[in-house]
């Protein structure tokens, strides 16, 4: 089995790379990735040298790269995109090139794929919009509200429309907030957790009380898998945590776990079109059998231990990097709530 992987040393490809691996010892993956900021290859740290695994560094969005990889491919799984709220609102036009353009060049190329059994899309939560109350359901009407689920949204549709007009193998999961080891210290978990380790202030939007549902990274490669092997062509799959937490709880948690005082939350003006809350209804992917498994205070927990036993991973980012010092003396310095 030929498992391509794209955006495979980001986040949440890099941990799918580390269980497919081990779970699959007769899957060959391949991981694409471009490496910009935050695909690195230190999230391959231990895999990169498997026999089973090769590293291909190239753009989703350059079919010469691409078509050769999906041509030859029984699965594709497409994590590739930019994916930072913060930076679509900076600088929306490299969403829309990797997020829509990246993956109609992959699609292109899967309509004359001969072995391929499964397009896996990687969409988000965030492309059904605030949800005041309740449950997105993936026939719900999708309203993104700022460029990053926009985009996202343009590729979820996209991809859908490659099954019903030429019958790609399209599935698409849109899952809610990710968090775990190897997530790039710009995600409010991981920032928070790396800032307070040094007794930084964490910059908190607006009043703390948007409400996000969190996901193990884990849990979501488990539905993943899943999803590769039962789920239907043409269908959507929300995979959620069931862990609806406010974000000023969420940073009160971190600053516990670490032993550090709330003092250190430091208000700042509130995020461009800031969605309040989002929430999926997962009954579907259930009755295929998937449930989380890592409950958020021990993930919370573990993930908080990761990182402090790793900042060989991190510190290089925040202290060493200039793009990331720009970035986030942009993005908070003159930022008072």
């Amino acid at each position: 089995m030929n498992v391509l992987v794209t955006g495979g040393a980001g986040f949440i490809g890099s941990n799918f790379v580390r269980f497919a691996l081990t779970a699959h010892p007769d899957w060959r993956v391949t991981t694409l990735d471009k490496l910009t900021y935050a695909g690195r290859l230190e999230n391959l740290k231990g895999v990169i040298d498997d026999p089973r695994h090769e590293f291909v560094k190239g753009d989703v969005a350059d079919p010469a790269v691409a078509r050769p990889l999906v041509t030859a491919a029984d699965i594709v799984v497409h994590f590739a995109a930019e994916t930072h709220v913060d930076r679509s609102i900076m600088n929306a036009g490299e969403f829309i090139t990797t997020d829509v353009f990246g993956t109609f060049v992959l699609l292109e190329a899967a309509r004359e794929a001969p072995r391929l059994r499964k397009f896996v899309q990687i969409s988000t939560d965030e492309v059904y919009g605030s949800i005041p109350e309740g449950s997105s359901k993936e026939t719900d009407e999708l309203r993104p509200r700022n460029p990053y689920s926009a985009s996202k949204a343009g590729a979820d549709r996209l991809a859908y429309s490659y099954w019903a007009t030429y019958q790609v193998p399209v599935v698409i999961t849109r899952a809610s907030n990710n968090y775990g080891p190897q997530q790039f210290p710009e995600k409010v978990i991981p920032l928070f957790i790396t800032n307070a380790l040094d007794d930084r202030q964490v910059p908190l939007y607006g009043d703390g009380l948007n409400v996000r549902d969190w996901l193990h990274v884990s849990d979501n490669c488990r539905a993943l898998d899943l999803v590769i092997d039962a789920g239907t062509p043409g269908e959507v799959y929300n995979v959620g945590g069931g862990n609806h937490v406010k974000n000023v709880d969420l940073t009160r948690r971190i600053l516990q776990l670490l032993g550090k005082p709330d003092s250190l939350i430091r208000p700042v003006a509130d995020r461009q079109g800031h969605d309040r809350r989002y929430s999926v209804d997962t009954t579907k992917l259930h009755a295929l059998g998937w449930k989380p498994r890592v409950a958020f205070e021990q993930g919370l927990a573990d993930t908080v231990s990761w990182y402090q036993q790793n900042e060989w991973w991190w510190r290089p980012i925040k202290e060493g990097d200039a793009a990331f010092q720009a970035y986030y003396t942009t993005q908070y310095g003159d930022r008072r709530g």
